[in-house]
This record gives C-alpha cells, structure tokens and sequence, in this order.
C-alpha cells in the first residue's frame, strides 16, 4: 500500500535562519536532527509554517499534516536507537539521512531531508529501510497458518504483482505485523502501468476495473468518499483511502484498498458471494498511482489486526496452472476461470 510510511514524500523549506552559503556537513546535520525532532515530538505546527505554499497547497492541510505524524507515531512509537547520520550531495542538494530503530517496528527506519542551495528542504520522507538487511519480516504468529477459506483473484483481469511473497525483496510489506502477507496489483501493458504521460488516473491500465469478493463473506466495512489522488501524490490522512472488509469466517478478514470512490456497491452487513462484483480500482488513499492493495488479517479492523498468509486457488502464474499457492512479486496473474462461479473448498 503504497501505502503507510514506507512511501510517503513531502517537500518543505526551512527558516532563513538555515541557509547554507556553501554546503556544510554539520550545518546539514543540524538541520536535519532539527526537524527529525521536531517531526516525531508532534511539532507539526513550527514544520507547517516552515513549508513552501507549494507543499502546503499538495498537502491540502495542517490537520492533514497532523494526521500524517500521528499515523506514523501510533505505527511506530517513540525512536529508541540512531543507527546511522550521513550527510551527502546528491542531485545538486545537500542531504541528511538518518537510520534508526523503533519501539513498534520490527525493521529499520529511514528519514531523509534534502536541502537546496539556499538552505530550503527540497524533500523529505520518512519510510522502512528497504534493503534486504534492514528490512526483516515483522514477527508474526501466523506465518505457517494455512489459509482455511477458498479464496480467488479479486479480479478477473490479469493483474501484475508489484509487492507479493514471503521475502522483503519480494514485497515490501513484510516489515509490517499488519501487512505482513499483502500484495499489490496493477495491470501492466508493454512494460507499462499505463498509457501517455500518467498524469491522470484515466491513463492507468487498472483503473476503473472491477474488483470482485475473494470469498463469500458478509461485509463488515465500507469506507467510501475518499477522492482520488492526482498520480504522484498520496493521502497521508486516509492510509487505506475507499476500501471494503468482508469476514469470511474462520477469523479471516480480507481488507481492499485504493478504491475508487463512488464505485463500492456493497454495504455493511450484506452478504457476498465469491466473485461478486463490489467496487472498482481508484487511487484513493496512501497511494501514488491506481493498484489494488489486497491483505488478509485476522480481525476485521486495519492496523491492530495481524496480517494471514492468503493462498489464492485455481488462478494463472504466467500463463501456468496454480491450484493453490501465494502469487509473488513479478508475476501475471488471474483466475483460471472467469465464470465468477464458487471455487472449491480448499483441501487441508
């Protein structure tokens, strides 16, 4: 999901006060720890009024901002460790990057400033380290369950797995409890997600397609009138944006997200069938450009339930008969059949 921290970008400005005449790695680092700071003691204010009107207007607003910084702080807690301050020119831009360990995070974190000539922050983002060293899978009970409900594609296009499987080069959900085991889809057309420049959502290949119901299951939430992001840009207020949960049973929830609004044609406490059509693919949320974010979990609620292994049944890998396993990064997948009719139950 392009989803939480680990994709989130603003661009600010610092004070006056911090213009670097020539680039200075401990002016650079001051800064830097200065706003780091500032960040995670829930100053938002002070920060707000040291952005550009440019950043402020992308933001939409303060409490949005606000929002952002408590999302982040409920997800990781207070910081416990600073593992590694570097300084560096990248770009034309003096930058301050800083690792470091959390109290609610089982991975490492990265906080980035970038600084332009006149001492304004050109860029900031605050996010897991993705490499495969910093990035270890949070623990989780769950990683040798096995899937009890039959569940298909959510979908009966073919879809490209951007993030899917078990390893944190293979998806980068992995350091998140929540999202342990969640995938993201897109359509992918001549190496492309989509057509033209990608300057709106219509360009996208998956944008607007159907999104069909994993499982039966009865709807146990419906988030819809989050508006769709321009691509490149992420609402950090509305993580999941529009999204739908269902309860299968079994203490298996599956959680859909990125919808767009306006397209969720289900309501609370109805019951669903396996493939039934319930929204369509939007690029609302924490999101940067149209995909479908997918997640299993074990409770109906997003961010306090721990994520499940989702085994998919009777679905194309590459053209490939899969009749149960985990689609994984790289792959093209889609239902085996597209009749919509009940798949069935899994042999255990």
């Amino acid at each position: 999901m392009s989803p939480m921290i680990r994709t989130f970008v603003l661009l600010m400005s610092l004070l006056p006060s911090l213009a670097l005449a020539a680039p200075d790695p401990d002016a650079i680092k001051t800064a830097g720890r200065q706003f780091t700071e500032q960040f995670h003691a829930g100053d938002t204010s002070a920060i707000w009024k040291r952005m550009t009107t440019q950043m402020q207007s992308a933001l939409t607003s303060e409490q949005a901002f606000a929002a952002f910084r408590e999302q982040v702080g409920a997800q990781l807690g207070k910081e416990q460790t600073v593992v590694e301050e570097q300084t560096l020119q990248h770009g034309g831009f003096e930058v301050y990057l800083r690792r470091s360990r959390f109290e609610r995070f089982a991975g490492v974190i990265v906080t980035q400033w970038a600084f332009d000539s006149d001492g304004r922050v050109a860029g900031f983002f605050i996010r897991p380290d993705q490499s495969a060293a910093a990035a270890a899978p949070a623990p989780n009970p769950h990683a040798d369950r096995a899937t009890v409900t039959p569940l298909r594609l959510p979908f009966d296009d073919e879809f490209f797995v951007v993030w899917g499987g078990r390893t944190a080069e293979q998806n980068y959900h992995v350091v998140d409890r929540n999202q342990r085991f969640a995938y993201d889809f897109v359509i992918m057309r001549d190496g492309a997600t989509h057509a033209g420049d990608g300057r709106r959502n219509e360009d996208y290949h998956c944008y607007g397609r159907p999104i069909l119901a994993p499982a039966d299951g009865v709807v146990s939430e419906v988030i819809d009138g989050v508006a769709d992001n321009v691509p490149g840009r992420m609402d950090a207020s509305e993580v999941t944006g529009n999204r739908i949960v269902i309860d299968h049973g079994h203490g298996e929830h599956s959680l859909l997200a990125h919808l767009k609004p306006g397209s969720p044609t289900v309501a609370v406490g109805e019951r669903v069938s396996a493939g039934q059509p319930i929204a369509r693919c939007g690029n609302s949320g924490n999101s940067s450009e149209p995909h479908l974010h997918y997640q299993l979990q074990d409770g109906p609620q997003f961010g306090s339930s721990a994520g499940l292994p989702a085994r998919f049944v009777d679905y194309l890998a590459d053209g490939r008969t899969v009749p149960s396993g985990e689609p994984i990064r790289g792959q093209q997948v889609r239902p085996a059949a597209t009749d919509r009719a009940p798949v069935a139950r899994l042999v255990r």
